[in-house]
């Protein structure tokens, strides 16, 4: 899986380094603006960055992560951050969660 999501992250990464390069932050910021259909994908992307956030939050606190380094490269980067999250995760933390305490 870690294999899967290196190279995810590597794609994806040097195509956003590639169209940064071409048209600049605000450049897809304002192409995602453009249109009403642009305003949907927009829209859906940053509901599933929130849907992640979540994730990510919930996740942090049962496995004792830090997680606010995650969700501000979610904010500003989009899917970089869960990916990094991801990738990142300790070996054995899936086997090994810490127990949710109650608050």
């Amino acid at each position: 899986m870690r294999t899967v999501l290196f190279l995810t992250l590597a794609a994806f990464g040097a195509f956003s380094t590639y169209v940064m390069w071409q048209v600049g932050y605000l450049g897809i910021w304002q192409a995602g603006m453009a249109s009403l259909g642009a305003w949907q994908v927009l829209l859906d992307l940053v509901l599933m960055s929130c849907i992640a956030l979540g994730f990510l939050w919930q996740d942090a606190q049962r496995s004792g992560r830090t997680w606010w380094p995650f969700a501000l490269l979610t904010l500003a980067a989009g899917s970089f951050g869960p990916l990094l999250y991801l990738l990142l995760q300790p070996s054995g933390a899936a086997r090994n969660p810490r127990p949710a305490t109650a608050s």
